[in-house]
C-alpha cells in the first residue's frame, strides 16, 4: 500500500476516535460540574480537562480566564483549536476524501454526512437542543463509522491501518483521562464520602462506557483500585489500555514490512506488560508515573509507525 494512502486512512480513524473521546471527556466534566461543589473546584475540573489535551496554554492565549462556557466553545467549535470536535470531524472528512476510492461508498457517505451535520451546529442551536444530546450525537456518529467500517471494508491492509489509528488514539485518550481524573478524585475522596463520591466515580466510568462493565465484573461498590484495574489491565474491556495495545500489536504485525521489526517488538513488549501486569505493581510504582511512561510509549509508537509506514507529519 502507498504510504500516502495508509497515512490518510490512519489519521481518518484517529481524528474520528479523537472527536468521540473529546465528547466523552467534555460530557463527564459537564456532569461533574452539576454536583455540589465550590466555584473554584468546578473551574479546576475544566483546567484539568485542558491539561489532559495539552491545550491549557493555547486556551489561555486565546481566551484568558477558564470558564465552563469558554472551554466548551473552545473544545467544540473553535477552528483555531486543532483538537476541537469541529476540527477533528473536518480532518476526518478531509482524510477520507483524499482516499475516497479506497473506502466503500457506505463509509464515505457516513463520514461526509457527519461533517455536513457538524457544520450546521452552532452554540445557540446546541443550547436549544441540549449539550448532552450533542455529545450523544458525536459518540453515535463514531460508533456508526466503526460499524460501517467493519461491516463493509475488505479485511485487508486498508482496514488494518484504520484499526491501528483507532486503537492507538483510544489508548492515548484513556490514559490521559484516567491520569487526570483519577488523581483528582482520589484527592477529593480523602476528605469526602457518600453519594457525591459515588457519582464522581460513576461519571469517570461513564466517560469510557465502563459503568455497566464495572458492575458486571466486580458486582460491588466502586473503588479506586478496581477502576484502575478495569481501565488498565482488563483485556476484555473495549477501552482499556490492555485491549487497545492488543489490537495495536496485532495490526502492526499484520501490516509489517522490512523496516517495522523494532516497532513490532516495542508494541509487543508494551502489550505483554499489560497482559501479564498486576494492578498492585502498577500502584506501587505510582499510577501517575505508570501512565506518564505509558503515554511516552504510545507517542514513541506513533512516531515509529509514521516512519515505518506513513508520511511523517505533525498532526
Amino acid at each position: 500500500m502507498l504510504s500516502r494512502t495508509a497515512d490518510h486512512l490512519f489519521w481518518m480513524a484517529r481524528y474520528m476516535e479523537r472527536a468521540e473521546n473529546l465528547a466523552r471527556m467534555l460530557e463527564v466534566n459537564y456532569r461533574m460540574a452539576l454536583l455540589p461543589q465550590s466555584r473554584a473546584e468546578a473551574d479546576d475540573q475544566w483546567v484539568a480537562l485542558l491539561k489532559i489535551m495539552s491545550l491549557d496554554e493555547h486556551f489561555r492565549e486565546r481566551h484568558g480566564a477558564v470558564t465552563p462556557d469558554a472551554v466548551l466553545r473552545y473544545m467544540i467549535f473553535d477552528d483555531a483549536n486543532p483538537s476541537s470536535i469541529r476540527s477533528c470531524l473536518r480532518a476526518t472528512r478531509e482524510n477520507a476524501h483524499a482516499v475516497r476510492g479506497t473506502l466503500t461508498s457506505e463509509l464515505w457517505e457516513t463520514t461526509n454526512a457527519c461533517w455536513l451535520k457538524m457544520r450546521s451546529f452552532t452554540p445557540v442551536a446546541m443550547e436549544e437542543t441540549g449539550i448532552d444530546a450533542f455529545f450523544e450525537w458525536v459518540k453515535y456518529r463514531s460508533h456508526l463509522s466503526r460499524g460501517v467500517t467493519i461491516g463493509t471494508m475488505l479485511q485487508d491492509e486498508s482496514l488494518r491501518f484504520i484499526r491501528l489509528g483507532t486503537f492507538l488514539e483510544r489508548a492515548d485518550n484513556t490514559a490521559r483521562i484516567l491520569d487526570v481524573k483519577y488523581q483528582t478524585l482520589v484527592s477529593e475522596d480523602e476528605g469526602e464520602g457518600g453519594s457525591a463520591d459515588y457519582y464522581r466515580w460513576s461519571a469517570l466510568l461513564h466517560s469510557v462506557s465502563a459503568f455497566e462493565v464495572y458492575r458486571k465484573v466486580y458486582r460491588d461498590m466502586i473503588t479506586p483500585l478496581q477502576v484502575a484495574e478495569l481501565l488498565i489491565l482488563d483485556v476484555d474491556m473495549p477501552r482499556s489500555l490492555a485491549r487497545c495495545l492488543k489490537e495495536v500489536a496485532a495490526n502492526i504485525a499484520a501490516v509489517g514490512n522490512g523496516r517495522s521489526a523494532e516497532t513490532r517488538r516495542r508494541a509487543g513488549q508494551l502489550e505483554a506488560s499489560l497482559r501479564f501486569g498486576r494492578i498492585e505493581d502498577v500502584m506501587a510504582r505510582g499510577l501517575h508515573t505508570f501512565l506518564d511512561e505509558f503515554m511516552d510509549s504510545i507517542y514513541d509508537l506513533g512516531g515509529r509507525i509514521a516512519d515505518d509506514f506513513l508520511i511523517p507529519t505533525n498532526h
